[in-house]
């Protein structure tokens, strides 16, 4: 379980194909690696991923192949920079939103408009996930917890204050890029639970 409030930005120094040639091997670095323990729970770019090795500057996480059909994770390159957050405690405070680290689906940046210090960000994704979202909703876009300003079908718009954009990836976001999307879950959640209820559906 996260918050959507990226803690660091780590920095990709390899990325390889697992040993079973299917999933990928990421090699992260990032200053608080020592701490990391094997086997805990990491977001890197809001995909709740397995540390499985670490040193005193990076650490290693696999993915398998059905997270990178849903994620941007395999077309991360060297040098490339990612958002990332460790699990929280119970004694962390919790900002942010609920977020799981399960990926919805890959959204592409349409426009990014500078307001004074802030920027105003779209992203695109398929129609079909409309239901899931709302005005002044909260969204995970690549691991940041972000606030929905505006909607329209298919798209919607984010507020970026300049804390977030200096200390996450946001910076180097550019139209066209391709992000990991993560709804609110306890919108799913409520739909799941209604759904017997729907007319039609053998609801009473």
């Amino acid at each position: 379980m996260f918050t959507g409030l990226v803690e660091a930005i780590g920095t990709v120094i390899a990325s390889e194909p697992d040993r079973d040639q299917v999933g990928q091997r990421l090699q992260i670095a990032v200053p608080f690696s020592s701490d990391l323990t094997l086997g805990e729970s990491i977001s890197v770019n809001g995909t709740c991923l397995t540390v499985v090795a670490s040193n005193s500057h990076s650490f290693w996480v696999q993915v398998s192949s059905t997270t990178l059909a849903f994620t941007t994770l395999g077309h991360l390159a060297r040098e490339e920079q990612v958002n990332l957050e460790r699990s929280v405690t119970p004694a962390t405070r919790l900002g942010g939103h609920w977020v799981l680290g399960h990926v919805d689906t890959r959204g592409t940046v349409q426009t990014i408009v500078p307001d004074g210090e802030s920027h105003h960000i779209t992203v695109t994704y398929a129609n079909e996930y409309d239901r899931w979202v709302l005005p002044q909703g909260s969204i995970t876009l690549d691991g940041i917890s972000l606030t929905i300003v505006r909607l329209s079908p298919g798209q919607l718009t984010v507020t970026v204050i300049p804390h977030t954009w200096s200390h996450t990836t946001v910076q180097n976001w550019r139209v066209g890029l391709a992000v990991n999307l993560e709804f609110d879950v306890l919108g799913k959640y409520v739909e799941r639970l209604l759904q017997p209820y729907q007319i039609g559906k053998g609801g009473r």
